[in-house]
Parts: structure tokens; C-alpha cells; sequence
């Protein structure tokens, strides 16, 4: 079946959950509007726009959210919290030296965003210090961008290969080649020393601080150990090497992506679809992590659109449509009195288990509008 053919056989479902999001998001929308939510307490969004806690590095996924709804829609109550919560956001550039890996996912998707839908000039600043920011973590004797700070030196994480997309958009935006050269060098070392053979991967590696191609231990972080393969790692991987590949057209991210995406499909497969929070933790207990899916569920359907062959365009899209609706079925919240959409998100293995999350609801509806069919891509 063509890629146009399975989008058309699940136009109905795809429209309904569409407009079940709007429905829920125009209403959370102005209820939330002077927040910054990571989770919900008793139904309510919590706030971490407050003191450092604005440095929270989900911090950016709810006005990413409300641009994504705004985009979908045009409503104007959208966009008008999302430019609430990049106010919000400044009060993170008084902590510089605490800044981190992740800038990305604060600024790239809520400041990036505007200043591509709209023209912003203080929104292209606000992106353009992140980026800043970001490459200059850039370990020039290693060839990778550090994570975290104080005595973690030398560590790199799999989370970064979404935030190096604000690099790519820096070296277009300012016509300086630089940022760019940065975010490939780190994306060629992710695919050396994260991405296993068989498509799983480290979450966690420490590298020697000189030595371009010396690990020094690879680090369980937040999956099961450091020989298993942490789910919403994966999915950082595999939407991350094709969005490389979209900013590159290097058909090595094009093929890292495949490799990843082929383990996560059949991982995922196993149950139900319903992605476990570690694809090699114990049977007992049965943790899962919804924000895994909606991570490779929007990567799986850039992947469809990038490959050429129909039957890898119909594998890739059928897996995330497969992963989406059987997450929207058991997972997916709608009622009045629950702030947050998609439950059954988790931190890491033991901590922060079956919870709302912030990325897990951005990530979700970033996926049903892609397969809406808008020509929109955030990152």
C-alpha cells in the first residue's frame, strides 16, 4: 500500500484525534497560559517556570505545543500562549553558567518556531544565543558536545542528536558553516559509540576528554543497565538521525536512522505496540514509557517519507500509525478534569514510573499533524 493509501484508510482516525486534541488544548491552553508544565498534580498542570526550575529541560515542550496546535489550526489562542511561555523562558538566560545539552528542546521549538512562523526579531536572538550556547560545549579534541556540566566531563548523551537541529538552523540562518560542522561531528561520533550493530542504544558514554575515539565506560543512565537499550533513547536516535538527514542529506543518518527504527519496530511489535520502557528490562515488572512512543512515531514517519521504496514507506508509516492508535486507545486521557493528554510516560527505570509528561503530549500531537499532512516540521 502506498504512503498516500494508508494515510487516506486512516483519514478518519487521524481527523477525530485531531480535533479531540483542539478540543482539550484550546480549553488548557488559556488555563495554562502563564506556566511552564512538566506533569500534572491532581489533574492540574504544575509549573517550572519559577526560580531555577525554569532551567528544566522540558521546559520549551509546552509552547512547542501550543505552535504546533496554532499551525494545525490558526486559533489565536495557540499562539498567544506560546508566546507567554518564551517569556517565561528569559528567566533562564540569568543562569548562564547553568545552561545545558538541551537548549535545544527549550528554545528551538518555542522561540525557532516563532521566528520562522512569524518574523520575530527577539525570538531569532533568543534561538540564536541557545545555539550559541550549545556549540560552545563542543569538545574540539574529542569531536562531541558534552552533556550536563560540573564534573561531567567527558559524557555524551543520545538526547543531544535533537538538540544539534538548532545547529543546523543557526549555519542556514546565519550562513556560517560552523554550527553545522559541529552538530555532524557530533552526530557521527552518536553513530559510533551510541548506536549498537543491531540498532539498539547507550544512553550514557564517557569519553576520554582528548582522545577523538576513546570510551572510557558506557553508563546505564536512565534505562535498565549499560547493556540494555532505554526505549525513549532509541527514539531520541531514530528521530533524531533522520531529522540529520533531513538537514544534511547524509546518507549515513539516513541509514543510522533505518537501523534504529528497525529494532524499535520490533521491539514495539512484541507488545502490542504499547513500547516498554526498557526493551530489555526484566518481564516483571512490565514498565512502559508512552513518550518513547510518540518520539519514534513522529521520526518513523519522516523516515517513510524519505525512503524511496514503497514497501519500507508503508513499513514505517504503518508503525507509527500502529504505535499512535494503540496509544491513543489505552493511554490518552481526554476527560475535562485531567490538564495532560497522554498517561503511561516515565523518567527512567524505577523513577518517575507511569506518569504524565510534558514531551509526551507535544510529541503526540506533533505526530497527527504530520499525518494531517502539514508541511511543517518544528525542528
Amino acid at each position: 500500500m502506498k504512503y498516500e493509501e494508508i494515510i487516506q484508510s486512516n483519514q478518519q482516525w487521524i481527523e477525530k484525534t485531531w480535533g479531540k486534541l483542539d478540543e482539550k488544548l484550546s480549553r488548557t491552553a488559556v488555563k495554562s497560559r502563564y506556566k511552564l508544565p512538566y506533569t500534572t498534580v491532581n489533574g492540574e498542570h504544575d509549573d517550572k517556570s519559577q526560580d531555577k526550575a525554569v532551567l528544566c529541560w522540558t521546559n520549551g515542550f509546552w509552547g512547542g505545543l501550543m505552535w504546533q496546535m496554532y499551525v494545525g489550526t490558526g486559533k489565536e489562542c495557540y499562539k498567544i500562549t506560546a508566546e507567554e511561555s518564551e517569556k517565561l523562558l528569559d528567566n533562564a538566560f540569568h543562569y548562564v553558567d547553568s545552561l545545558h545539552h538541551d537548549v535545544g528542546f527549550m528554545w528551538h521549538i518555542t522561540s525557532g518556531v516563532n521566528y520562522r512562523l512569524t518574523g520575530n526579531a527577539a525570538s531569532k536572538n533568543r534561538n540564536l544565543l541557545a545555539a550559541m550556547s550549545l556549540s560552545s560545549r563542543y569538545n574540539v579534541d574529542g569531536n562531541y558536545i558534552r552533556a550536563w556540566n560540573a564534573d561531567r566531563i567527558g559524557w555524551t548523551i543520545i538526547d543531544c542528536m535533537m538538540n544539534i537541529n538548532q545547529l543546523y538552523w543557526a549555519s542556514e540562518e546565519i550562513g556560517d558553516p560552523r554550527f553545522k560542522r559541529v552538530a555532524m561531528r557530533h552526530a557521527d561520533m552518536t553513530m559510533r559509540d551510541h548506536v549498537r550493530a543491531d540498532g539498539s542504544v547507550n544512553h550514557i558514554v564517557v569519553h576520554d576528554t582528548e582522545k577523538a575515539d576513546t570510551v572510557l565506560e558506557v553508563k546505564a543512565g536512565q534505562g535498565y543497565s549499560e547493556t540494555s537499550c532505554w526505549s525513549r533513547g532509541a527514539s531520541w536516535a531514530l528521530y533524531g538521525f533522520i531529522l540529520s538527514y533531513i538537514h544534511t542529506k547524509a546518507e549515513r543518518y539516513l541509514q543510522t536512522a533505518k537501523k534504529v527504527a528497525d529494532y524499535f519496530v520490533a521491539e514495539t511489535e512484541k507488545t502490542a505496540w504499547l513500547p516498554r520502557l526498557d526493551f530489555r528490562q526484566p518481564e516483571e515488572p512490565l514498565y512502559y514509557d508512552s513518550t518513547a512512543g510518540a518520539i519514534a512515531a513522529c521520526g518513523l514517519i519522516e523516515l517513510a517519507k524519505n525512503v524511496e521504496s514503497e514497501e519500507e514507506k508503508e513499513k514505517y508509516l504503518s508503525a507509527a500509525i500502529n504505535i499512535l492508535k494503540a496509544m491513543e486507545s489505552s493511554w490518552c486521557n481526554w476527560s475535562k478534569n485531567e490538564d495532560s493528554i497522554l498517561q503511561m510516560g516515565s523518567e527512567r527505570y524505577t523513577k518517575g514510573i507511569h506518569m504524565p509528561i510534558i514531551y509526551g503530549d507535544y510529541f503526540f500531537a506533533e505526530a497527527i499533524l504530520k499525518l494531517k499532512g502539514t508541511d511543517f516540521l518544528a525542528w
